[in-house]
């Protein structure tokens, strides 16, 4: 039986952020081309020899008439079709000169991040929907007994630090305690434009309204299918690659790999390191945070292997 060999296309895109944040920049693609019709974060293939960052500054001003001045690495998507295999590298997009627009006639737009996922794309670009919605930074709430204590905290975090992603974590607390930490948690979210993902069974999204679920890497593990609906966050704890993989399959929004250092909570647990953590934050297609002795100062470092950013308790919550 003769074995398909399948092109391989490496395209470079942008994510391109108004300044402000709120909006990114959506082209159309020609009718007259694969999958015509169809939105897409504009870019282009790699000429021989050029980087991925060369390719996509070429692209962006033969396509759009700018010209970029700072970029950074948002996410790598290996994506397989019938009759080929894409490889996106994406970058993030704030700084640039000029205006853009359609110089080669196609439709451009600058749309709001919550009205992405009405825009039909290729089926590559939907794991860059999820990035460019998401933050750099991931807190993890501490342990706290006194309730006060830790609704001081939490607002210090999101009013100071600037925090728009949060993870209720609250072992220590039985449900109806968990439920009302997590009423006044999603309060204070609401009030600074955070997300909030809780720590807990999905069924307590019944109870509580919250952004979304992250699951342990049991509850993960244990799941057949993606256990809330699509419209909320879904998020997971992994430690390997058959985590990532079972991440993937049951349809997470994005997860943490951990731990990228020793760590004092487990100081018996061997740290993957960041040769293996870009390896396997590669071939995950969804955004990774590293965790793990993390602090703000690695988010350049994480972010340049691949990640989505960081996550952490310590630096985050102290």
């Amino acid at each position: 039986m003769d074995t398909i060999v399948k092109r391989r296309v490496h395209v470079a895109a942008a994510a391109i952020v108004s300044s402000d944040g709120k909006e990114v920049l959506l082209a159309r693609r020609p009718s007259n081309v694969d999958q015509g019709g169809l939105w897409e974060f504009p870019g282009g293939k790699l000429a021989p020899y050029e980087t991925g960052l060369e390719a996509l500054k070429r692209e962006l001003h033969e396509e759009l008439g700018i010209e970029i001045l700072r970029a950074q690495p948002l996410i790598r998507i290996h994506h397989e079709y019938p009759d080929k295999h894409i490889l996106l590298d994406v970058w993030q997009v704030r700084d640039f000169a000029g205006e853009p627009f359609g110089r080669e006639g196609q439709a451009v737009r600058w749309v709001p991040m919550e009205e992405l996922h009405s825009y039909p794309f290729p089926a590559a670009n939907l794991p860059i929907l999820r990035a460019v919605m998401l933050p750099c930074e991931f807190l993890i709430t501490g342990e706290e007994g006194d309730d006060a204590a830790f609704d001081a905290k939490l607002e210090r975090a999101l009013r100071e630090d600037g925090v728009r992603l949060v993870q209720l974590r609250a072992k220590d607390l039985d449900e109806d305690a968990y439920v009302a930490r997590a009423e006044r948690a999603l309060e204070l979210c609401r009030q600074y434009d955070a997300r909030l993902v809780l720590n807990a069974e999905p069924e307590l999204l019944k109870r509580v309204d919250a952004d979304g679920i992250h699951l342990t890497s049991q509850r993960l593990m244990s799941l057949e299918r993606r256990p809330i609906i699509d419209s909320k966050w879904l998020s997971a704890s992994t430690h390997d690659k058959a985590q990532l993989d079972q991440a993937a399959r049951i349809g997470c929004d994005f997860v943490t790999l951990s731990p990228l250092r020793t760590t004092p909570s487990h100081p018996e647990v061997p740290p993957i390191g960041w040769h293996d953590f870009q390896e396997l934050v590669e071939r995950a297609g969804m955004p990774v945070f590293a965790l793990g002795g993390m602090t703000r100062h690695d988010a350049n470092h994480a972010r340049a292997v691949g990640a989505q950013g960081i996550a952490s308790i310590r630096d985050f919550w102290s």
